[in-house]
């Protein structure tokens, strides 16, 4: 059974995200940065920092959000950043943070299903995804839609939250993430139910190993996976 924002809704679970990330746009990146006491920062450059080497020109951000990651990628001096997400809410917010950081001429947001990506065939370099994938409806209909539109030789870099395994950090991470982030969370964005989900749709996902096997079935090559923080994120790299 699908993990979903929402439980008493009967919409999709691609419906309840953008409801979701609607909800919550406004407040988004004050929690961000709050729950993860500022290291979501750090994990976000050492994500870019594995694609320097290949000077991608054209880059693709999907589940862009308020365009952080985008920003971030910047540092690699592409030609073109494209970000797409399919809450206006968030989209709303990323383009008023660009503006403000006179950005606005270098990244591109859009509205996009990262499932149907309105793209042709093998058009971007490398394609990057910060704690979005989590969040699709069909885990590889997106994977498949991303191999789809990197260029043959491009690379895929996707950063996500994963599982703690030792002790006594599992535990630690378990507690704050099941009981202190979601109170945290309620409190701040006024909303029940994002930050209830935030720790079940974790906890649902299929990471380290599992994950890698996941980009492998729809094509990509040379894949790795790199633990951050105690293995609280991880970064997944394939290659077309």
């Amino acid at each position: 059974m699908a993990v979903v924002p929402y439980k008493n809704q009967k919409t999709s679970k691609k419906e309840q995200v953008a409801t979701m990330f609607n909800n919550i746009s406004k407040r988004y990146d004050l929690l961000n940065h709050l729950l993860s006491l500022g290291i979501d920062i750090y994990w976000r450059k050492q994500a870019i920092k594995l694609l320097k080497p290949e000077k991608p020109k054209k880059i693709l951000d999907i589940a862009t959000g308020t365009a952080d990651f985008a920003i971030e990628a910047l540092a690699l001096n592409p030609d073109q950043v494209v970000g797409v997400d399919i809450s206006e809410g968030m989209l709303e917010v990323g383009r008023k943070k660009l503006r403000r950081l006179q950005l606005d001429n270098r990244i591109e947001l859009q509205m996009g299903d990262s499932e149907r990506l309105l793209f042709d065939d093998n058009i971007f370099d490398a394609i990057i995804v910060a704690f979005g994938v989590r969040n699709f409806e069909h885990l590889e209909e997106g994977l498949k839609d991303m191999y789809r539109v990197l260029k043959p030789g491009g690379s895929v870099v996707v950063l996500e939250f994963s599982k703690p395994h030792s002790f006594p950090f599992k535990q630690l991470y378990n507690f704050y993430f099941k009981y202190i982030l979601p109170a945290i969370g309620r409190i701040i964005s006024k909303d029940q139910s994002a930050y209830t989900y935030l720790p079940e749709s974790v906890q649902a996902f299929p990471d380290g190993e599992a994950f890698l096997k996941k980009l492998q079935a729809v094509g990509f090559k040379n894949t790795l996976c790199r633990t951050l923080t105690f293995g609280i994120s991880s970064i997944y790299m394939g290659k077309k």
